[in-house]
């Protein structure tokens, strides 16, 4: 049997062997499939919605992190047994991993219609996917890596803990390091869970041969399985094969390829409405019925207990889905009168043209033209979130109304839920959250007011030049945008971030920039600007430009910012003021 040091060692170890396996794999995305991608004449746009800030999340492994654990590990462990200050330093670093799994269910989105509409792109994929170093894995499995990272950490954490003596002066650092990693982690098992999800509808979808379009985010497999189906003329049992869903049963005959088995859809029935129960016929044993709007099927199942299973399972959703329901219609009556009469809403203006009589014949609708143009006009209208402008699609970017004005708007911009009448939160566009008055009735909208004011003011306090290593107002550019004027500072709280704050104005949350990987430099001869004293930050494809107003300032912020980029944070405070 291990001795308690002994097992500690060998955690170590395993922490420091999947390190090296992480980093092999973030090679991969950063430096061939993104690479290749590159050079394949990729646009960078699509590049960076796919892999968003791995190039920041590879450097900071590869460079920092990893070889920090392989001297500890290696070379001190018999006098510095200790991993929680190392892992302590991944906290300033866990905002990249928010940023990435934020951006994963668009970049899986973004891969699967390159991958259908994109000749180019596929044939990278395919080779690099044929390589041995691929593991005859695809690149979704690959870019799940970095999400499914930070429950790894923290399961080896807490394993590190049970294991360490009370008294260990690592216990302090280890504790803190668990704290700030669990809170992340939660983030990637969401991810995780709806990814896997997300796989099981696709595989469920190819199954079908993509006779049913089932692959949306409010689409959930309960159940599947063969089944017989008892003929109505004749009473003989048939092969057949049952996808239930939370909102559907998908009735399906089996049909045999070469390659697996594929089922054809022979009945789609919805849950509303649906019965299910148990019955009883002579020589026949194991059998159920269920009746739909349009159909009522006879089945058998091999067992009674799977016939049981079966019943109880289907009557389980249709209870589950009337609950559901019933929420769903107390969520909205107590909108529907409101709606009715808006005034200046573009929903019930137009519902009520398009619901009035004759508005289809000529006496009220107006002529051909007109209606065809202000169709159009609804039409793009729903296309894209009135707020953001990004186009909606049934997987990642679904439509909402807000509940004030009736705007068509994205999820991100309609996470603004002030309490309704009924006591339940309502959907509404920022504009609306931000004139909504306080009343008794609401008491939700003030104290999340109140509460988003209070964060507001903590990051701006933390911005604040009193509070930062160093910071100043500097010109600002990237691809594809014009230059404007931004507050740049690195926090004292966060020596290793850059943080960019724009006018208080444009009302944007200050955006974050983890340092280590960055290079530092000043542009290159082909490179000409209007402006003077320009410096930049290069990171795989990702180019970010800063002018300071004099040339001390421009050298200023060279120096600071790299000794950031190479992860030196003791004597990045050494000898700075604010300018």
């Amino acid at each position: 049997q291990c001795t308690e040091p002994q097992k500690l060692f060998n955690i170590a170890n395993e922490l420091l062997h999947t390190e090296e396996a992480y980093v092999r794999r973030l090679h991969l995305l950063d430096q061939v499939f993104c690479t290749k991608l590159s050079e394949a004449g990729i646009s960078s746009e699509v590049i960076t919605g796919i892999f968003s800030n791995i190039s920041s999340i590879y450097c900071f492994h590869g460079q920092f992190l990893l070889p920090e654990l392989k001297t500890r590990i290696t070379q001190e462990w018999s006098v510095n047994p200790r991993l929680g200050d190392i892992l302590q330093k991944l906290a300033p670093f866990l905002k990249m991993y928010g940023e990435y799994v934020k951006n994963f269910d668009r970049a899986m989105d973004i891969v699967n219609t390159c991958m259908q509409r994109s000749s180019p792109f596929k044939d990278v994929v395919q080779n690099i996917q044929k390589q041995e170093v691929c593991g005859n894995l695809t690149l979704q499995h690959h870019m799940l890596e970095p999400v499914q990272r930070i429950p790894r950490y923290e399961l080896l954490l807490k394993d590190y803990l049970k294991k360490l003596p009370e008294e260990s002066p690592d216990r302090k650092d280890a504790e803190k390091s668990l704290e700030l990693i669990s809170t992340a982690a939660n983030h990637s098992n969401a991810a995780i869970r709806k990814m896997e999800k997300m796989h099981k509808l696709l595989e469920v979808y190819e199954r079908l041969g993509g006779e049913e379009d089932i692959v949306n985010p409010a689409n959930e497999l309960i159940k599947e399985g063969h089944i017989q189906k008892l003929s109505a003329k004749n009473g003989t049992a048939q092969d057949r094969y049952l996808f239930l869903f939370n909102s559907m049963v998908l009735y399906c005959v089996p049909k045999l390829r070469l390659i697996g088995q594929k089922f054809s859809v022979r009945e789609k029935m919805d849950i509303a409405g649906l019965q299910v129960q148990e019955i009883a016929k002579q020589n026949v044993a194991h059998t159920f019925s269920i009746t739909g709007k349009k159909r009522s099927l006879e089945l058998q199942a091999r067992t009674e207990e799977e016939k049981r299973e079966w019943i109880h399972v289907i009557q389980a959703t249709i209870e589950k889905h009337k609950q559901n329901s019933e929420t769903f219609r107390a969520f909205n009556s107590s909108f529907s009168q409101e709606e009715e009469h808006l005034p200046d809403s573009s929903i019930a203006s137009t519902s009520s043209v398009e619901s009035m009589p004759g508005a289809d014949g000529g006496a009220l609708g107006g002529s051909d033209s007109c209606r065809k143009s202000s169709k159009s006009k609804r039409d793009k209208e729903k296309q894209s979130c009135k707020s953001c402008s990004e186009s909606f699609n049934s997987i990642t970017k679904r439509r909402h109304h807000c509940k004030q004005c009736g705007a068509v708007i994205c999820a991100k911009c309609s996470e603004f839920k002030p309490l309704a009448d009924n006591s339940r939160h309502n959907r509404v566009c920022k504009e609306c959250f931000l004139h909504l008055p306080a009343s008794p009735c609401s008491p939700g909208v003030e104290a999340v007011g109140e509460q988003k004011k209070r964060l507001a003011a903590e990051k701006q306090s933390i911005l604040a030049a009193e509070n930062s290593l160093f910071s100043s107002y500097l010109h600002f550019f990237e691809k594809g945008k014009t230059w404007y004027k931004m507050w740049v500072t690195i926090p004292k709280s966060e020596p290793l971030v850059l943080y960019l704050q724009g006018s208080s104005q444009d009302g944007r949350s200050p955006r974050p920039i983890p340092l280590p990987g960055y290079e530092v430099s000043l542009p290159g001869s082909g490179e000409k600007f209007d402006v003077k004293h320009v410096f930049k930050l290069c990171q795989s494809h990702q180019t970010l430009y800063f002018s300071a107003e004099d040339e001390e300032l421009q050298m200023k912020w060279m120096e600071v910012l790299t000794k950031a980029a190479k992860g030196e944070t003791e004597d990045t405070a050494e000898g700075l003021s604010n300018p």
